[in-house]
């Protein structure tokens, strides 16, 4: 349980469409597929300066959420995810959600995962924003970032993902349609830490 503090609804939010954000002057032929080029912290380093925010919030601390090892937990109110160690630890990470009105809770799981995925808007955010693509392949100027889990409820994929962003930025913001955004540097590492039906505790 989340000592004194009053959770409420969880968001999980789809990036806008925007410009990116890391090394402009590099090409997306060139740089989004080498993960050399973003660097990780070891869970030991303290925050990594990047050109203008740091590159990774990554914090180990003792478990708040009292979920098994593996359980994502997600604090929409605080804008922080966890992720559940054995020993009674977890990894926090800062995260962004979504804007008022694309709240929600609840329990779901990890359907798949994507490395540099393409981007499907769906329709109901077209409806919301005619000008965005109907497809974008996977690179640093696709919202998505560097990973997707995809979040689903049984055999339903909710169109609710935990994903990178090309906009640091709204990390620790309420700005998206419904996914949790996480620093590329992050995702990555969370990535490689749990596998297609990790559980997923939205509060």
């Amino acid at each position: 349980m989340f000592n004194s503090r009053s959770i409420v609804a969880a968001v999980l939010a789809t990036a806008a469409f925007a410009a990116p954000a890391l090394a402009q002057s590099e090409s997306s032929a060139s740089f989004f597929r080498d993960d050399r080029n973003v660097r990780v912290a070891a869970l030991t380093d303290p925050l990594i300066l990047g050109r203008e925010s740091p590159q990774t919030t990554r914090e180990i601390m003792t478990d708040p959420t009292e979920q098994r090892p593996g359980t994502i937990t997600i604090d929409t109110q605080n804008r922080y995810l966890y992720l559940s160690l054995p020993d009674g630890r977890a990894l926090r990470y800062g995260i962004g959600v979504g804007r008022p009105g694309f709240e929600w809770k609840g329990v779901a799981r990890v359907g798949r995962k994507a490395e540099w995925p393409s981007w499907t808007p769906p329709a109901e955010m077209l409806k919301r924003r005619p000008d965005l693509p109907r497809f974008m392949p996977g690179g640093i100027d696709n919202p998505l970032g560097a990973r997707a889990m995809y979040l689903y409820s049984g055999g339903r994929d909710l169109l609710y993902r935990i994903h990178g962003t090309n906009e640091p930025w709204s990390i620790g913001e309420a700005v998206s349609s419904g996914c949790i955004r996480m620093m590329n540097e992050d995702v990555k590492d969370l990535y490689t830490r749990v596998g297609v039906g990790a559980t997923v505790v939205v509060l």
